[in-house]
């Protein structure tokens, strides 16, 4: 068995780790919902919170942030995407529950892999392979003993954030113009547009930004928002994608609603079934089997 390459070794643990604090977005954002804090407050202090952050580390690395006007439409592009993802996901945790809104957000792997085959990229058998299984185990990870009703406006809306989450990760791994970026300038920029957004979104309907937000236990929340599953989960991001491909990254991403269904059952008390175990287990088997075919 021959050695992993060196974007392997970079790509696939850069893959985990956006699953898995990707998938801490109900940890944080739950609270704040429940408190009554408006998903345009939430997401504007998160980018808002991740944008002051990483830019003070830009800046201590004395980075530049010079862009060319083609990069900066490519980047306007991925933070608009990046923004509706979020939107749709947390305003989809209104309707669904949290584990199953992640869960259907899983489904962009597939989404990935069929856009690629559009750009006359097919992936490979084991990549293939991989996606089936692990989409099996997550549906066998939320399979239900009894009867639960699903809102079907909460299921479009959590499909919709699968969707431009899939067409970001598909822009990032090929477009030329942002090639030369660094991952954490890209990632700045693309939060930059979402908390513009959710600024003039707050403005324009007259919303208390601080309403539900309440105590430092909220704010904490809020900063946990900002540096996990917003600027480790992009950076990584792009990271995995540049080194392993968009659609291995993709695939990784099972790791996100393994991560939600743990954080709901240590956390919120949600029962660890049978199922759950099954399904991580054939989950991260297929991932391993995926790694262990498919070296780049």
């Amino acid at each position: 068995m021959k050695p992993l390459s060196r974007n392997a070794v970079i790509g696939y643990p850069a893959g985990i780790i956006t699953g898995v604090t990707y998938g801490l977005n109900p940890l944080f954002a739950m609270p704040l919902i429940h408190d009554g804090a408006a998903i345009e407050s939430i997401l504007f202090f998160r980018y808002g919170f991740a944008v002051l952050l990483l830019g003070i580390f830009l800046m201590t690395r004395r980075q530049s942030f010079r862009l060319s006007w083609r990069q900066a439409g490519v980047l306007l592009t991925l933070g608009l995407l990046y923004t509706a993802s979020s939107t749709f996901l947390f305003a989809a945790y209104n309707y669904v529950a949290s584990g199953l809104a992640t869960t259907l957000v899983f489904l962009y792997p597939v989404l990935v892999a069929v856009i690629m085959v559009f750009l006359r990229v097919v992936p490979s058998w084991p990549v293939w392979l991989s996606i089936a299984v692990t989409f099996a185990g997550v549906l066998i990870m939320t399979w239900s003993d009894g009867p639960q009703p699903v809102n079907p406006l909460g299921v479009m809306l959590a499909l919709a954030s699968a969707l431009v989450y899939a067409l970001f990760i598909v822009i990032i791994n090929r477009s030329k113009v942002i090639k030369p970026i660094p991952n954490t300038l890209l990632t700045f920029y693309a939060l930059c547009v979402g908390a513009f957004i959710f600024f003039i979104k707050i403005v324009m309907s007259g919303t208390d930004v601080t309403a539900g937000i309440d105590g430092a236990w909220s704010w904490m929340n809020l900063v946990g928002l900002a540096l996990l599953p917003t600027i480790v989960s992009t950076a990584t991001l792009a990271v995995a994608t540049r080194n392993i491909g968009a659609t291995k990254a993709s695939v990784l991403g099972v790791f996100e609603p393994v991560t939600a269904i743990l954080v709901g059952t240590l956390v919120f008390g949600e029962p660890l079934t049978a199922n759950i175990v099954a399904g991580i287990a054939l989950a991260v088997t297929a991932v391993m089997f995926m790694i262990a075919s498919t070296k780049r």
